[in-house]
């Protein structure tokens, strides 16, 4: 298979697969086990995080929402990719099989475990760690009660297979009623259109729901959530037989980076200035175009950078992209074991994140080698 030149513009064939795509995949799950590592030392989370450690950060905010703002748009991004380039290699009946087998039974087996295991850890934590988090204390307080509330069932982290699920039967739909092809024939796609119009697109997402913008883990299908990600995910889908839309931006990656740190910036200064009761409220306009602007041209620049220096096979970057789905079932249970661990050794955050990071990607990988690389599971989850 060819790849693709990053001094050329050429539309990428149907059935060939961009490494790149691969390597984005792998970067945002590491991405994702920091993030996720890191909400333990921002102040901003610290009041309902559960793994909330003594030593907190701003600089864990000014880093891990921009983090939080580009990764999951990315994620979906390449999943739109590859979900049109599997229909075009093994039809609908082969996606649908795909799905099946990749995403529902995984998910429905995952989801009890995660469950279970995070639960198992977290009553541990009640009844041994001496310094508990807030969120730790209030379940302890919930617990006191004599009718103590019940939690809502939720996807958890799952929540991104859930909603790859919800994308793939709209776009099965959209199939259905032939409205891609009515739009192909109606609006012509540019670079310049693109960059402009993709973070229009996403801004209402943004506006509908609270700043940062949390995960849509209820099983009732979040509007706002649909509004968010649809548009990347369908992005990716356009990307199947369009990859010069995004090689011809590749004079804008500096500029567009540069107009993202802005954006952030302002973001950021948004949400120092924000009162306690603000929390709760939906974005105002202003916070959601700045999220969108962020969100999107992030994500381009990524992409653009992933064809320039990540589109040739790499050992390691490969190995990383065949146990993401592994690392991105396993990592929050083990991440949020080892973190109430942790909460009672006084050491400095920048430490505690990286032994927990560290030591969550090493068993992640080390059980994906055993249990997964060499087995049977590799056709589910590898």
């Amino acid at each position: 298979m060819s790849h693709l030149d990053p001094g050329a513009a050429p539309a990428a064939p149907s059935d060939a697969r961009i490494p790149a795509f691969d390597h984005l995949r792998a970067l945002a799950m590491l991405a994702g086990v920091l993030f996720h590592a890191a909400l333990a030392y921002s102040p901003m989370m610290h009041g309902f995080w559960p793994t909330a450690y003594r030593a907190q950060s701003p600089w864990i905010d000014a880093i891990v929402w921009c983090l939080h703002l580009v990764r999951m748009p990315l994620f979906f991004v390449v999943a739109g990719y590859f979900t049109a380039w599997l229909i075009v290699r093994r039809g609908w009946g082969g996606l649908l099989r795909q799905r099946l087998r990749r995403i529902l039974v995984p998910m429905l087996v995952a989801w009890p475990l995660v469950h279970l295991a995070t639960s198992a850890s977290t009553e541990w934590a009640l009844d041994h760690v001496v310094h508990p988090s807030p969120f730790l204390s209030m379940v302890k307080a919930w617990l006191a009660m004599p009718d103590p509330p019940g939690m809502p069932p939720s996807t958890g982290h799952l929540w991104f297979l859930y909603y790859l699920l919800l994308f793939t039967a709209l776009a099965w739909v959209v199939h259905a009623l032939d409205w891609a092809r009515g739009f192909a024939r109606t609006v012509r796609i540019t670079p310049t259109r693109l960059a402009l119009i993709l973070p229009v697109l996403v801004a209402p997402g943004f506006f509908l729901t609270t700043a940062p913008h949390p995960a849509p883990e209820s099983l009732f299908p979040q509007f706002w959530a649909l509004a968010l990600y649809g548009p990347f995910f369908a992005l990716g889908a356009l990307l199947l037989d369009r990859v010069d839309l995004l090689l011809s931006l590749r004079r804008w990656l500096w500029p567009g980076l540069l107009a993202c740190v802005l954006a952030y910036v302002g973001f950021l200064v948004q949400l120092d200035q924000r009162e306690v009761a603000d929390w709760a409220r939906t974005a105002p306009w202003s916070t959601a175009l700045l999220q969108a602007l962020v969100a999107a041209w992030g994500t381009l620049a990524a992409l653009i950078a992933g064809l320039r220096w990540f589109n040739r096979p790499r050992a390691w970057m490969t190995y990383l992209a065949r146990s993401s789905y592994w690392t991105y079932l396993l990592h929050l249970p083990v991440l949020f074991a080892l973190q109430y661990v942790l909460l009672d050794h006084a050491l400095s955050w920048p430490l505690a994140l990286l032994l927990s990071c560290g030591l969550t990607l090493a068993i992640c990988l080390l059980s994906y080698e055993l249990l997964v690389r060499r087995t049977r599971l590799r056709d589910w989850v590898g």
